[in-house]
């Protein structure tokens, strides 16, 4: 299979309300410059040759996206986001052809670097390639704490050796991706993410090594560490 006969759709889940940075706004809102971070991510993932458009899937009740100058950009298509982020995706994924590949991207990720998209693309040509994901090697060591969370205790040290930080994008042909994510809410199964509802139906996920500056913004520190990667991006 040839990428350049493929049909790529970005997919950003866009309906949460990110508690944790503790603003008055869902945190994809927050402004880094003169954007918001939504503004950010949807714009680098629209800039990238290999994809064609990007299905945001937004909370119902939402009353920020009418108000950014995207909105009616010809590349994208919004669609209702669910009550959770599968649900949100599955939703979006309604949208795609069955051969096209979904490539599901947090919407509070807009540092990604376009050189790692591409990677992650470029592996479709492989043989066997079922999906894939951009991740990072675990080079701190790693502490599993007690169920305690407002004051937890360490239990023990896991062991780091072939751990590794799942990011997005992450990408898989869409009928798949659908198939996997019905079976696995229906099983109870829990669905963090496109790849562990994939791991749960059989598929092989490839780990594509990228660049660690592709933080997810969830706490207010991560807002000018965000801004300062951009920066160097540009």
């Amino acid at each position: 299979m040839s990428t350049a006969n493929t049909s790529i759709v970005a997919v950003v889940p866009a309906a949460g309300i990110g508690s944790r940075m503790q603003a008055d706004r869902p945190k994809q809102y927050l402004t880094i410059g003169s954007q918001t971070i939504l503004e950010h991510t949807l714009l680098k993932l629209a800039a990238h040759p290999a994809i064609s458009r990007v299905v945001v899937a937004l909370s119902p009740i939402d009353q920020y996206f009418s108000q950014l100058s995207l909105q009616n950009a010809p590349w994208l298509t919004i669609v209702d986001g669910g009550a959770s982020r599968a649900e949100s995706v599955n939703n979006a994924l309604a949208e795609l052809a069955s051969n096209e590949w979904a490539l599901v991207h947090d919407a509070a990720r807009p540092c990604v670097n376009s050189s790692d998209i591409s990677r992650l693309i470029e592996r479709i040509d492989a043989e066997h390639f079922g999906g894939g994901i951009l991740a990072t090697p675990v080079r701190d060591t790693m502490k599993r704490a007690s169920a305690d969370t407002a004051n937890p205790v360490v239990l023990k040290t896991e062991e780091r050796e072939n751990l590794w930080h799942a990011l997005t994008p992450q990408l898989f042909r869409a009928d798949r991706l659908r198939e996997a994510l019905a079976a696995a809410l229906s099983a109870g199964a829990v669905v963090t993410d496109e790849a562990s509802a994939m791991e749960f139906a059989g598929y092989t996920v490839e780990l594509i090594d990228s660049d660690p500056a592709n933080i997810k913004i969830t706490r207010p520190a991560d807002l000018p560490l965000a801004q300062f990667y951009l920066q160097q991006s540009r």
